[in-house]
């Protein structure tokens, strides 16, 4: 330690001027907020989005559509996924839930849904929440099971 690099301990020495304390401290009059105006009143607080008067952005963009709140999402897993987990030898004859989230394929509280992209050779017995129909048809037509939860 030298006399170059003293300095006083962290959070000892308070910083910038006290505001509203007389003329004489260089902050007092208008307390650094301006002249007149809704900013200098006490008691403001500026909604969330407001612009000033200006039309605020919220408002200037079109809406259009409907958003359904009881929509279900569902994890979409495609054919070619499940055969490259059979040829990685991940999987072997059943495919369940526990299996698909084992693999980090779905979440665990994900709806599932197998699509039906890409072609299946395995016979595999999948259970999950819903099937497309061409998916289904693959999945029979390898020999294996579709079952619906």
């Amino acid at each position: 330690m030298s006399l170059h690099n003293l300095k006083p301990a962290e959070g000892s020495v308070k910083s910038g001027k006290r505001i509203a304390r007389g003329e004489g401290s260089g902050k007092g009059g208008t307390a650094a907020r301006g002249h007149k105006g809704a900013k200098s009143r006490s008691g403001y607080s500026r909604k969330i989005g407001f612009e000033g008067g200006q039309m605020p952005l919220q408002r200037r963009v079109p809406k259009f559509g409907f958003t359904n709140i009881n929509r279900k999402e569902y994890a979409g897993v495609n054919l070619d996924r499940l055969q490259e987990l059979v040829d990685n030898k991940k999987i072997t004859d059943t495919v369940n839930l526990e299996i698909l989230v084992a693999n980090g394929i779905v979440g665990k509280n994900d709806l599932v849904k197998i699509l039906g992209r890409g072609e299946l050779k395995a016979k595999l017995n999948i259970t999950v929440h819903k099937f497309t129909a061409t998916a289904k048809a693959a999945i029979e037509a390898a020999g294996g099971e579709a079952v619906t939860l």
